[in-house]
């Protein structure tokens, strides 16, 4: 199984990622920005607090992002250029 094994903000509400296979890319955030618990990451001191966790990104007050969305959304980026 894929897992992320780093990850860093990188402005705009990006954060760049590290997969187990080897793959790195960015991944945009701010598409959620709006929604439920994810508002509090409009923070940008919060929004950097980001951390891995069981294989994919999450925040102090468990937001968070498993490797398979990480993983879909890009591959769905790379289909559509």
């Amino acid at each position: 199984m894929v897992n992320v094994i780093s990850a860093e903000p990188f402005g705009d509400y990006r954060l760049r990622i590290q997969l187990s296979d080897g793959r790195k890319g960015l991944f945009d955030v701010s598409p959620y920005l709006d929604k439920g618990i994810f508002h509090e990451l409009r923070e940008p001191n919060y929004f950097r607090r980001v951390t891995v966790a069981f294989g994919g990104v999450a925040w102090p007050h468990e937001q968070d992002f498993s490797v398979s969305v990480l993983y879909v959304i890009r591959q769905d980026k790379r289909r559509r250029k």
